[in-house]
């Protein structure tokens, strides 16, 4: 079976300030090196719009309601001073559910052996009520209550080594046992959550801070001896990565070292989990990565590492 890409081109259509980080010269990095020769076996879908009730099991609906109005008919309306809407912020937003979703279906469903949604905005920051961070809707979390509520999954795991903490996929699961969210990042950094004793209120949070400078040697330490042996013991139906490459080396935004090398080692060690307990399945879901180069060759080796099967 082949590795499914989900991309549209609303993506691109979320416009934020001039030298914002979050803009839309990423996805055209992406799709640049994903149009190499080496990727032609990719399975690409166009991420279908993502319902009001996909979003509603991670996110309340007074929440959803309140940023629809925020959306404006022209220009930028700021909602923090990292986070803005464009007129075609929603329609984006709302792909980025949609391909996450359809991402997991298309996984357990067996149509396709693992998947990547290469979409904007990302989600990690996005807590039950509150956008921030470039984040408006959680898509990590919304595919993992997706996969558990259409598909009946049990247990899912969702695995974060953005160079920022996802405080809002902690938020959002603290106390749910059937999810457990496992990040890597940066600390002291922002958003100044994701110290190591911060574990949830059912122990499903694994939060394992790297100080900056940190390279991939001292990541994979971490993965192999805090992250990976709690992933087995927790044995997940699903794996979901929130892939954020803006620990890399390039990034203006963070102060990690690793290289497309240690992203795709992380990939491999996720995707041998899976197969040991989740039938191989493993979905991944853009996050961060703002060095246009670092961000591209970061993602071809996840992705020609998801190939791998």
């Amino acid at each position: 079976m082949s590795t499914l890409l989900l991309h549209h081109h609303c993506y691109l259509d979320h416009l934020t300030p001039l030298g914002h980080p979050e803009r839309p010269d990423r996805i055209r990095a992406i799709d640049r090196i994903l149009e190499n020769e080496r990727f032609q076996p990719l399975a690409r879908e166009q991420a279908p719009l993502g319902t009001m009730e996909d979003i509603a099991r991670a996110h309340p609906m007074s929440y959803v309601d309140a940023l629809h109005n925020m959306s404006p008919e022209e220009g930028l309306v700021r909602l923090d001073t990292d986070t803005t809407m464009s007129p075609g912020t929603w329609e984006a937003a709302l792909r980025a559910v949609g391909g996450a979703c359809l991402a997991v279906d298309e996984v357990v469903e067996k149509k396709v052996a693992n998947a990547f949604s290469a979409s904007r905005p990302p989600g990690h920051h996005a807590e039950r009520n509150r956008a921030m961070g470039f984040c408006f809707f959680n898509n990590a979390a919304i595919a993992a209550r997706h996969a558990q509520a259409v598909h009946g999954l049990d247990r899912v795991a969702i695995v974060d080594f953005d160079v920022h903490h996802g405080n809002g996929t902690q938020d959002i699961f603290w106390n749910d046992p059937t999810v457990m969210y496992c990040s890597t990042h940066q600390m002291p950094f922002y958003p100044g959550s994701g110290a190591a004793n911060e574990t949830g209120e059912t122990d499903n949070i694994v939060n394992v801070p790297l100080a900056a400078g940190d390279d991939g040697a001292v990541f994979q330490e971490a993965m192999e001896t805090a992250i990976l042996p709690r992933l087995e013991a927790f044995a997940p139906d699903l794996i979901v990565i929130s892939a954020g490459f803006d620990a890399h080396a390039r990034d203006p935004l963070g102060a990690l070292n690793l290289v497309e090398t240690d992203f795709a080692w992380a990939t491999r060690a996720l995707m041998d989990v899976a197969n040991k307990t989740a039938d191989g399945r493993v979905v991944s879901i853009l996050e961060g990565g703002y060095d246009l180069e670092g961000l591209a060759r970061s993602v071809a080796a996840h992705v020609m590492t998801l190939m791998t099967g």
